[in-house]
């Protein structure tokens, strides 16, 4: 799109405009120029003394001015840029048309009128009703707990950020007519706050100070309230994605549970290898006890499906999952190739494997998916004198059933190459947990994207978990939560907390067909 030639013009005086004021406001720095011969006698002179102080403190609220200047010129810059005018064509702007057409100060103008900022705004259900967070200096009281499940956090990373910057502007918006007064607002004015993001419109703070006119009272106070608008979107990157020629090498780490072993390799007959067909199975297995079957039912699925892509590792040691998956990884001798590590309780469909492709890219990207855990069936159905259901059957996704295991980060895909280039597992951890953790710090702290999402297509089944005592501390209490939160919902234990209640409950309606008094 061509955008005509006043907007440029008007951008291009808007900036001259702002650098002959720059000039005029702050002057040209010709001090050096004279100097104090070094022979000249020096008097003591209050007077002097007097302009000098007064000159130093002009020169303080000269250099902030020239600092909001410079603000001031850097967005109009930036706005230039994005617009599409680097200074060498003084005709046309080349945009998109989504581009050409944005009136971004009428733009904001409008979300700041969408938002609750000036006014309320009516809304169908409490379900629309976005919940502030309150935070102080060095508090956030949230409401949603995150990965952390914490109710209360110090302010980190991006949260601290943007707290300190909307701080900033707050007191440089109270402090900007107050320039003269030596009595300005600080941080230490500052009470309390809260925030909320509105996913379409942007981040409502409103911020609470004591009142500078009034600092004895105790209940006069100052607000301001920010708005940090969204920007109208834009298109970051097109790219065309192939995945028909895309191997996963699925790498599972075994140990006995022969049965459980049956059922997977059940699933992994029904979804890899009559519908996906581009899937490489490693299996590694610690021990010898009950190997034989194991090299039983691969070579049955071998014979049957004409399924090749098969291999067996076997290591004569104690079972380590971390081990297990770096050895499968180092057994691949075909170049590189996009790996899957998994376990044999898990359940995945045709949809996660795609999702296994397209979320990676060597060098650039892995991709952890939040599996969905199943909780316990017999405590799901038995409190709603409910049949169990097939394990098929229960693969549904609600708060009954399970939860979104958001602390696990076992489930992985990424390339084999970006695998040992980041050095891969700990072989020396031994029994439950901890070696995903690690790993996934490894990319966390790298330049690698790592794109941790909801995926609806993979299952954690539930299963009779052991925690050894003899376990390092960290790793003996991250196994009993998640053997605690694996159980059931928090509802639900509850109910089995207070079954004597519901019984009784039970058995008057068996009685009466009625509700108790």
């Amino acid at each position: 799109m061509r955008v005509s030639m006043p907007r440029v013009l008007l951008l291009l005086f808007a900036l001259s405009v702002m650098t002959m004021m720059f000039v005029a406001r702050c002057g040209i720095n010709i001090d050096g120029h004279f100097h104090q011969q070094d022979g000249a006698p020096k008097v003591h002179n209050p007077q002097k003394e007097y302009y000098a102080t007064l000159l130093q403190n002009q020169q303080i609220q000269h250099n902030n001015e020239v600092q909001a200047l410079k603000k001031q010129l850097a967005t109009m810059q930036a706005t230039l840029e994005f617009l599409g005018y680097d200074g060498n064509d003084d005709r046309v702007i080349n945009t998109t048309p989504r581009q050409s057409r944005v009136d971004f100060e009428s733009y904001f103008q409008k979300q700041l009128e969408a938002s609750e900022v000036m006014h309320g705004v009516t809304l169908k259900t409490e379900y629309e009703s976005v919940t502030f967070n309150s935070f102080t200096l060095n508090r956030i009281f949230l409401i949603d707990p995150g990965l952390g499940k914490r109710v209360v956090e110090k302010p980190i990373g991006y949260k601290k950020k943007d707290l300190t910057e909307v701080l900033s502007h707050a007191l440089d918006s109270l402090n900007a007519r107050r320039r003269a007064s030596k009595n300005l607002y600080t941080a230490d004015h500052f009470i309390e706050g809260m925030y909320r993001t509105e996913p379409s419109i942007g981040t409502h703070y409103e911020l609470y100070f004591r009142d500078i006119e009034h600092p004895s009272s105790t209940t006069s106070y100052t607000k301001v309230v920010l708005m940090r608008p969204f920007g109208p979107l834009i298109t970051a990157l097109r790219d065309q994605i192939k995945t028909d020629k895309t191997i996963i090498n699925l790498i599972l780490p075994l140990s006995g549970r022969i049965e459980t072993f049956r059922k997977f390799v059940d699933r992994f007959i029904r979804v890899c290898i009559e519908r996906d067909r581009r899937v490489y199975l490693t299996i590694v297995y610690f021990g010898k006890h009950r190997l034989p079957e194991v090299k039983s039912l691969l070579g049955v699925v071998s014979r049957k499906y004409h399924f090749k892509n098969i291999k067996l590792v076997t290591l004569n040691e104690k079972f380590s999952r971390g081990r297990g998956l770096q050895i499968g990884a180092k057994s691949w001798d075909k170049g590189d190739v996009l790996m899957f590590l998994c376990d044999v309780d898990v359940v995945f469909s045709l949809e996660f494997l795609e999702r296994c492709r397209v979320n990676t890219k060597p060098g650039k990207r892995v991709y952890y998916p939040v599996v969905f855990s199943l909780y316990n069936p017999k405590v799901v159905y038995s409190l709603h004198d409910a049949p169990i259901p097939s394990s098929k059957d229960q693969l549904i996704i609600s708060k009954d059933t399970g939860f979104w295991r958001d602390f696990g980060y076992g489930m992985t895909c990424q390339y084999r190459s970006d695998f040992l280039s980041i050095r891969g597992f700990d072989e020396d951890i031994e029994g439950w947990g901890m070696e995903d953790v690690l790993l996934y710090r490894k990319y966390v702290r790298s330049t690698y994207m790592v794109v941790r999402s909801t995926d609806p297509g993979i299952f954690h089944l539930w299963h009779e978990k052991l925690c050894d005592p003899k376990l390092p501390l960290d790793q003996y209490r991250s196994c009993i939560r998640s053997k605690a939160l694996n159980e059931a919902s928090h509802a639900q234990l509850g109910l089995l907390a207070f079954k004597d209640e519901v019984d009784l409950h039970r058995s008057y309606k068996k009685k009466t067909n009625t509700y108790p008094p």
